[in-house]
C-alpha cells in the first residue's frame, strides 16, 4: 500500500476580542496557543492584531498524516489545551474561520 501524501490544509481566524483585552489575548495566544499548536505538527503563517476595531487575525497551516480535522480534533482535546489558564476562547466574543487556498 502506498503512503498518503500529507495534503497542506490552511485556515484563517478573525477573533472579535472583548474590549481592552486584545493585548491580553495575543500575550495569551502568544504563550499558550502558538506553541501548543506548534507541538502538534500546525504551523504558524501569522498573527496580526487591529487594535482599531479589538480584531485578532491569524493564518495556520497543518500538512501532516492525520489530515486537519484529526489534528484539531487532537489539539482541543489534548490536557494542556484543557489546562490553559486563562481560557483564550474567554477573551473572544464571536469568531470566523475559513479555508484558504494560496494563488
Amino acid at each position: 500500500m502506498a503512503a498518503r501524501t500529507p495534503v497542506k490544509t490552511t485556515q484563517l481566524r478573525e477573533y472579535a476580542i472583548k474590549p481592552g483585552q486584545l493585548d491580553r489575548f495575543a500575550d495569551v495566544w502568544r504563550t499558550g496557543v502558538r506553541p501548543l499548536r506548534q507541538k502538534k505538527g500546525f504551523v504558524i503563517d501569522g498573527a496580526w492584531k487591529i487594535p482599531s476595531e479589538e480584531r485578532f487575525v491569524w493564518i495556520v497551516s497543518y500538512d501532516g498524516p492525520d489530515g486537519w480535522e484529526a489534528a484539531n480534533k487532537a489539539y482541543y482535546e489534548s490536557p494542556e489545551r484543557k489546562a490553559m489558564d486563562p481560557d483564550p476562547a474567554s477573551f473572544i466574543l464571536s469568531q470566523r474561520a475559513a479555508f484558504i487556498d494560496w494563488v
